[in-house]
C-alpha cells in the first residue's frame, strides 16, 4: 500500500543541490505453476493517479514503522539472518514483513501460518473475516501485528526469499530503496487486486507480461522488466525458488543494469533455518 511514509522509512541524499527523499519500499514476485507447463506470476495494475500511474507491477509498497521489531511473529528468520542477507546492519527483517503486508493488502495472499500448516481460510465465514481484515489493514484501521495476535498467526518469512535490490535513479520523479523478493503461491488462497490500491490484478507468464510491454499495452518498469526477464527462464515455480535460495538467478550487474538501479550485492545462501551465510 503506498500510504504516508513513516520517518524510519526514508532517507534523504543530496541531488541537485537538493535533499530528494529516498523511500524504503518492498515488493513481492508471487509465482505458481501454470495450467500447462511454465510458470505465472501475479500482476497489479496501479492507478492512473500518483508518481507511477498505470503501471503493471508486483504487489508491493513502502515500509512503515509499524513493520519493525517484529521478530517474535516470524517464523524462522531472526534480524540478524535477515540483516545479514540484505547487507544491513540491522533492520533487515522488516523488509520482509512489509513484503508479507503488501501482498495481503495489494493481492489478498496471506503468507502466514496458523500452527504448523500454512494460513487458508477454513470456510467462506472465515474468508469474510479475513476480507474485511485486509479493508481494514488498507484503511490502516488494523496494523499487521495486531492481526497476527487476534488470529493466532505466525509470519512465514521462511517462505518469502530475498531476489533483488533497486534504487531508482536520480532522473526519476521519485525515489525508492527497494527490496524485491519471490513467494510461492500458498494453496487454498486466490489472489484479487484490491479495489482502492489497484485497478486489477491477473496471473500471467513472464513472458506474456513482457510481450504485452513490447506491445505497448502495459507500462512497466525497468525493474519490472528485469524480473520478468529473470522468472521466464525458470520451468517450474520450484526451480526459480531453489535458484533464488541459492542466489544463483540474478544477472551479472553491468553497468547499464548498475544505471538503471540495480545493485550490487553479494550472493547469499539461506540455510534451512532462515539464517544467511556467504556463498
Amino acid at each position: 500500500m503506498m500510504n504516508a511514509m513513516q520517518s524510519s522509512g526514508e532517507t534523504s541524499v543530496a541531488s541537485s543541490g537538493c535533499a530528494k527523499a529516498i523511500r524504503k519500499a518492498a515488493t513481492v514476485l508471487v509465482v505458481r505453476p501454470a495450467d500447462d507447463a511454465g510458470i505465472e506470476v501475479f500482476m497489479v495494475q496501479r492507478p492512473g493517479r500518483g508518481v507511477f500511474p498505470n503501471l503493471h507491477v508486483f504487489p508491493g509498497g513502502k515500509v512503515d514503522g509499524v513493520d519493525a521489531g517484529l521478530s517474535h511473529l516470524c517464523r524462522d528468520l531472526s534480524d540478524a539472518a535477515a540483516s545479514a542477507a540484505l547487507g544491513l546492519d540491522s533492520g533487515g527483517l522488516r523488509y520482509w514483513v512489509t513484503a508479507i503486508r503488501e501482498c495481503f493488502e495489494e493481492c489478498g495472499v496471506l503468507l502466514a501460518y496458523r500452527g504448523d500448516t500454512l494460513f487458508e481460510p477454513r470456510n467462506a465465514a472465515e474468508q469474510k473475516r479475513f476480507h474485511g481484515h485486509r479493508d481494514a489493514l488498507v484503511e490502516g484501521r488494523l496494523t499487521l501485528p495486531e492481526l497476527a495476535r487476534r488470529e493466532g498467526l505466525q509470519l512465514a518469512t521462511d517462505r518469502v526469499r530475498y531476489f533483488s535490490h533497486w534504487i531508482t535513479p536520480e532522473s526519476a520523479p521519485a525515489r525508492f530503496d527497494t527490496r524485491f523478493f519471490a513467494a510461492a503461491m500458498p494453496a487454498g488462497q486466490r489472489a484479487v487486486g484490491h479495489h482502492e490500491e489497484t485497478v486489477g490484478g491477473v496471473w500471467v507468464r513472464p513472458e506474456a507480461a513482457l510481450g504485452h510491454y513490447q506491445q505497448g499495452h502495459w507500462q512497466m518498469i525497468h525493474p519490472t522488466l528485469t524480473t520478468l526477464g529473470t522468472a521466464a527462464r525458470y520451468a517450474s515455480v520450484e526451480a526459480l525458488m531453489a535458484a533464488v535460495a541459492a542466489g544463483t538467478h540474478l544477472p551479472d550487474v553491468d553497468d547499464a543494469l548498475y544505471e538503471q538501479g540495480m545493485q550490487r550485492v553479494r550472493t547469499r545462501e539461506y540455510s534451512s533455518a532462515g539464517a544467511a551465510a556467504d556463498s
